[in-house]
Order: C-alpha cells, then structure tokens, then sequence
C-alpha cells in the first residue's frame, strides 16, 4: 500500500500556510535550543494566546468552566497546555505529548581545565549520538549558572553573529590510521568529547614599585592565607603555572560574575551553532538542530493554540528527559502530567481519586515523536514496505519498540482504526511505519508510559533524515500535514 506524497495534494493556499507554519519553526528551531529555552517559548506563546498559569489559578481558588485555558511547567523543562471542553473532564482527554529535550553535550561540574596551553570544558554526553559527528563543528553554549546568593546566570554564546564559537577537535588523516581502524563508536572516545575554548593566557604585568626581591605584581598574594585572598587574587596566583585556565576564569568573572566552584550549580548544553536552515535548491526541507523532537513539539504547541472550544478538553505535554528514559522530575515519568489533571479537574468541579482515573483511562493520545525517514544511501537497514518516507505525509507508528517490540506499547486495532478516519475525514495525508528492520535495532518513545492508564495511546510524528546528528533533515510538507493532523486529532468528539 503506497502512500501518495503529500506535495501532490496541496492547492495554492494550503502552500501558503505551509510556508508560513515552516518559517515560524525555522525560527522556533533557530532559538528553541535546550529544553528551558523550548518551555519558555511555548509558555510565552500559550500566554499570548490567552493560556493563564494554573499556580496562581489554584492560589486563588479560581473556578475552570469550558473553553478556559491553563498551562502549567515544572522547573521551567517542561509544560501543560489544556483548553477545558464542553464535556466533563472525566470523559477523557485528547492528548498531544512530544518531548523538548536533545541530544547533545552537558558541561561537567568539575569542567574547566588546561593542557599544553589550551583550555578546555570537560563534557558529557546525553542521549544517543554518534560521537564522531559532534568533532570539528561549529558549537555554543546554552544554560543557566545558579549561583549561592540565588542568582541565576542565564549563558548564550555562539548564535549571534558577533560571538565566538567553540569546537572540539579531531586528528588529522595524515597521523590517523590507528583511529580510522576502530570501529565507529571507539573512533571518538565519549571522553574525548571535551570542548576547546581558549588558549590566550593570562598576562601579570610587574610591579615596578615593588622591592628588589618582588619578581611580579602577585608576589604578595603568596604572603596573605588562602581564605583571605580575593577570588582575582586567586587567579593570579594559578597564572603561575596555569595561565590560559587563568586568563579563562578571568574572562568568566568579568563577564558572568561568575566563579570556578559556580560550575558546581551550573546546567550549560553544548549544542550545534547557528539558525536552522532551508534545505534543498527547491527550499523543500528544513536542515536544523533538535527536530527531534521540537518539529512534533511544535507542531503540537501550534494546533493546541489553534483549537477552540472543543468537545473534549484538548491537552498539549511538552516533556524533558526522553533521551535518556523519560526520568527525573521533568520526564514523563514523573508525576507531572497526574498531578496538574488532578489539579485541573479540583478547580473544574470534578475532584476525587476516581474521577481523576476514569478520565485518564477514557482519554486518547498521539505520541507525537519523529519517525526514521526511508534513506536510499542507507536501505539496507530499513524494510520498504513498512518505511516512512520524507515527503508523504505525518507517520504513525502501530508499536515502536527493539526487536520483538521490546519497550514499546503497541496500540490496539480500534483505536488505529479511529485515527485512520480522523485523519482521512480531515484530508490529512498520513503514512504508517516501523522503525527499520526487524533485527536492525529499534527504539522507543514516552507512549508506553501514559498507556500504563489505561488510555489508547499511538505512536505519530514527522519522519527525519540524519536523525540524532548534530543537523537533522525534514521535509516542509511533513511538518505541515502533522500540524494539521494534531488539529484534527483534538477535535475528536
């Protein structure tokens, strides 16, 4: 069964909107970073569209009553959006949850060191990559710094044009035979993943006042005890032996205020430099960082802001932490989602441990997660028949899963069968796929977690080339139908 491509369906005005949905996530792309900065954006937005915070909702004992719009975060990494329907809270939900978090590099706490005069950041890396791919490319740096007077640092340097650029470095082929006999994922050692960022080194001019036996201006510090000395003091002193580290530290302080031991309380990603990009000399795909799986998060954010008044209340979970398991306070995990439908549904009237399970257990859901997209220069890893392909449409995905569909849930034949006609009463052009052959390998997404309710839950999302790598690949045309496809879903009466 052939799905047509999408491209051959659009009239002269769904292309408009196409553009006009892309431009708009090129652009969420370009600043939507890291997992805080996607939230804040999303929560900017849902305000903007009217959405109020259920904190001060709940502080004030307001009453929800339908087409009332809440978001709730927790930590600022991830976000709710529900607009409450007609019908009571415990006849179900229609969900949208897709993830905010990457793969990428996190700074250690213990980061910062120099070798041979150049100055480095000790990494980490978080998620699946291919470690070889993050070498020789232009990288910044994203995060926040928390300091013990409960300041916060915000850090963003390297998008902006006048802003320097960070790299980590690779051997060149002349001296590289031993590292190119290795298998791929011994060819970078993950703890060679560490990012240069100096090499100038700190410069203590001498005190021409000073006594005969003074070689330089920091000879005095070495009189005064270690706690008294100022944290300027100190890094003179580590100028020494030290003078590239010294000249970094040196610039941090000036610039951020900031300490070495502040990297202690630090969250500082390492991600891809630069916007996102049309790709294609038919400006047909975007080229861009993090579309997994900002390109459903999106998309999502997009038609749960589009919908007004439905039946059902229409949610839109944006989580962190599923590249790693979903776990932690901020992943799917956690008692979040639970926690805020509890909340929502005491303001809605309808409070009660059992209403709150009833509503959970009548609700439905689209995963929404990238899929693999068909690559011709890598077909040997996919099964044709069951492959998404770039170009034909939003992809849903029956079961997900490793091998003998390790870790995934599998959803039931009704519920695809009402989504199938969801989608087709809508116009939607839509694909179904698995994840590569059988035995090739697999992976999974948050559905399994949110079915422990009981609720139908299907795997859908955009399909994507170069998946994981530092510059993924979409096509426009998949973005569009998927926002319109996540449209269509919240109206399901």
């Amino acid at each position: 069964m052939e799905r047509p491509n999408a491209w051959k369906k659009l009239n002269e005005e769904q292309l408009a909107e196409l553009e006009t949905v892309n431009a708009g996530y090129i652009d969420f792309l370009s600043e939507c970073k890291t997992e805080r900065r996607a939230a804040a954006k999303c929560i900017q937005l849902a305000q903007e569209a009217g959405y109020k915070p259920l904190s001060e909702l709940v502080a004030a004992g307001t009453k929800l009553k339908a087409g009332d719009k809440v978001w709730a975060d927790i930590y600022g990494k991830s976000v709710i959006l529900l607009q409450l329907g007609t019908k009571p809270l415990e006849q179900g939900l229609n969900i949208l949850g897709a993830h905010i978090d990457s793969p990428r590099l996190d700074v250690k706490q213990n980061p910062v060191y120099e070798a041979n005069e150049l100055a480095f950041l000790d990494t980490h890396y978080y998620g699946g990559i291919k470690s070889y791919q993050w070498v020789t490319t232009p990288l910044a740096l994203h995060g926040v710094i928390a300091k013990k007077d409960g300041s916060v640092v915000d850090v963003n340097v390297g998008e902006d044009a006048g802003d320097p650029v960070f790299c980590v470095t690779d051997l060149l082929p002349h001296l590289g035979g031993e590292q190119m006999a290795k298998k791929g994922n011994n060819v970078v050692e993950g703890e060679a993943l560490d990012l240069l960022v100096g090499s100038r080194p700190l410069v203590i001019k001498k005190d021409e006042d000073a006594s005969a036996d003074s070689s330089s201006a920091n000879a005095t510090n070495a009189d005064k005890p270690e706690d008294e000395k100022t944290y300027a003091e100190k890094i003179e002193d580590m100028a020494t032996k030290e003078a590239v580290k010294a000249q970094l530290l040196s610039v941090l302080s000036r610039k951020y205020d900031i300490e070495e031991e502040d990297f202690l309380s630090a969250e500082l990603e390492i991600v891809p430099a630069g916007p996102a990009r049309e790709l294609g000399f038919d400006r047909s795909m975007v080229l861009g960082y993090g579309q997994d799986d900002r390109v459903c998060a999106y998309t999502s954010l997009l038609a749960q802001l589009a919908v007004n008044d439905p039946e059902r209340t229409a949610v839109c979970i944006l989580v962190d932490k599923e590249e790693i398991g979903s776990v932690g306070a901020t992943g799917m995990t956690s008692a979040f989602f639970e926690n805020t439908i509890a909340e929502v549904m005491e303001l809605a009237g309808e409070s009660g441990a059992l209403p709150l399970r009833r509503c959970l257990a009548n609700s439905n859901m689209l995963s929404s997660d990238v899929s693999a997209a068909f690559d011709p220069a890598y077909a040997s890893v996919f099964e044709a028949k069951n492959s998404a392909f770039a170009g034909h449409g939003l992809v849903f995905n029956k079961f997900t899963g490793a091998r003998g569909k390790s870790g995934s849930n599998d959803a039931n034949a009704e519920y695809v069968a009402k989504v199938r006609a969801c989608m087709d009463d809508a116009g939607v052009c839509f694909q179904t796929a698995e994840l590569g052959r059988v035995n090739a390998g697999g992976g999974g997404t948050i559905a399994y977690i949110p079915a422990k309710y009981g609720m139908n839950v299907i795997d859908s999302g955009v399909a994507v080339l170069s998946m994981h790598a530092p510059w993924e690949v979409t096509s426009k045309v998949d973005v569009y139908e998927a926002y319109r496809g996540y449209i269509a879903f919240l109206g399901i009466a």
